[in-house]
């Protein structure tokens, strides 16, 4: 029998970290009778009085929010990392290894307006987001100590978010994490080898075959990866080779918000409901020496299955083993690809 990578079970490497991901396209047509979620109504006041993030209001730690008329940003009142320079005790166990991480959590606000998302605000005002993202990461930066910032966003209740105010998170901390190590090292190894970046040559060969590109403009290509773990998984890659969010124009900056709000528009679109995930870039670390190799991109993890109500849960063998996706991700990016730019509540209101 022939191998069909449309219906036959196999193993995709991704090639930012190395892992594999069992794809079972055959399962996708298996009945579902596992958990069903809530289908959360997404229609919200432009201001709720008890929002701790809405202009003006009292934040839960007692500080009140200015009357912001753009984006805010603060540093968060529970912060998973504290700017608390801590001494290293010597340690010769090396089975009980621990050591100090510094660091500074900022919540930024996108927009005054509770009631909206980024697939409902426009491409000023996603502009102005992005502003925000390069300034942030440029002070932070210049602190000698900082060696990578994570600029992030939970949305929505099925991944972890407290708050429906549309908002995210920049987490700037002393150590590099594990998969900015990973990638780093792999992205190094390909250009030392290739003399261009790992992410430059799969983008030349992405829009060759034109399978899995969902959105493209002059700065930034949207598509789902080979090697996508989530069910509607997307990456954005700069079309230059950049390191961080400090080298794009300004031309880039608003070539970036305009793709984010149409990709958050299809994920909209999909379902027809406030379309979870957890979104975040990828960039080079700061104050660490030489980084060649690396290439900005933006990965979207959503965990939606087959509905508003389905969702992909990583658990047994993905926690156990490899992760493991039964859609295809050229399946998912056909269904992407054919949704509409105009979000769904614009065109039921018209």
């Amino acid at each position: 029998m022939n191998f069909d990578i449309t219906t036959d079970p196999h193993t995709r490497i991704d090639i930012l970290t190395g892992e594999r991901i069992l794809v079972s396209p055959h399962r996708s047509k298996r009945p579902w009778q596992g958990q069903v979620e809530k289908n959360v109504a997404d229609s919200r006041p432009a201001y709720e009085p008890s929002c701790y993030l809405c202009p003006g209001n009292r934040r839960a730690e007692g500080d009140h929010n200015p009357q912001y008329k753009d984006s805010f940003v603060f540093v968060n009142d529970y912060a998973a990392l504290l700017d608390a320079d801590h001494k290293l005790v010597p340690n010769n166990d090396d089975l009980f290894l621990a050591t100090p991480e510094r660091g500074i959590c900022k919540v930024v606000c996108f927009s005054p307006r509770h009631d909206l998302t980024l697939a409902e605000m426009d491409v000023a005002a996603l502009t102005e987001v992005v502003n925000v993202w390069q300034d942030e990461f440029r002070e932070l930066s210049k602190k000698e100590w900082i060696k990578y910032i994570q600029i992030f966003e939970n949305k929505g209740a099925m991944m972890g978010c407290s708050n429906p105010h549309p908002h995210g998170q920049i987490w700037a901390q002393s150590g590099i994490p594990s998969n900015i190590l990973t990638e780093g090292q792999r992205q190094q190894d390909y250009y030392q080898q290739h003399k261009q970046t790992m992410l430059n040559a799969y983008l030349v060969a992405e829009c060759a075959k034109k399978e899995r590109i969902i959105l493209e403009n002059t700065s930034f290509v949207a598509l789902v990866p080979f090697w996508a773990k989530w069910p509607f998984e997307t990456m954005l890659i700069s079309k230059r080779e950049v390191q961080t969010i400090l080298d794009f124009t300004k031309e880039e900056k608003q070539d970036l918000a305009a793709i984010i709000g149409k990709l958050t528009v299809r994920y909209d679109n999909l379902f027809e409901t406030s379309f979870p995930y957890s979104a975040g870039m990828h960039q080079a670390p700061v104050n660490s020496g030489n980084q060649e190799g690396w290439h900005w991109h933006m990965h979207f993890y959503p965990p939606l299955l087959r509905s508003a109500t389905v969702k992909k849960f990583m658990v047994g063998y993905e926690m156990l083993a490899d992760a493991q996706r039964d859609i295809t991700p050229e399946v998912a990016a056909e269904r992407l690809q054919q949704l509409s730019d105009v979000h769904y509540k614009q065109k039921r209101n018209e």
